[in-house]
């Protein structure tokens, strides 16, 4: 009896929705979430639906065009990477070998 196995060759990818890579696709989750209680607040606070509409558009539009753009300009670990990058010291000043003679090897 044969048995017949589909093969997974997306293994080790990232994954990518419409253009979003990794963790973009959950900032952009994150932030139409936020956009959906900013709206039932402004409606139930009184503000016109109109203008709730408007502002909570133009936001959505705004928040969608940021996360396009930093998903293709750092593509799927660029983010993190340049997070990291801003907390490395811009130099650090070693004076003697001591520093790296006296570690362990494990």
């Amino acid at each position: 009896m044969a048995s017949v196995y589909t093969i997974n060759k997306g293994i080790n990818k990232s994954i990518e929705f419409k253009g979003l890579k990794a963790q973009f696709i959950a900032y952009l989750a994150i932030g139409l979430v936020f956009l959906l209680i900013a709206f039932a607040v402004l409606y139930i606070v009184g503000v016109a639906l109109y203008i709730c509409i408007f502002l909570v558009g133009g936001a959505g539009f705004i928040l969608f065009t940021q996360v396009y753009r930093l998903s293709h300009k750092y593509g799927r670990y660029g983010l993190m990477k340049k997070a990291a990058k801003s907390a490395v010291p811009r130099y650090l000043r070693i004076t003697s070998r001591k520093t790296f003679t006296h570690l362990k090897r494990t």
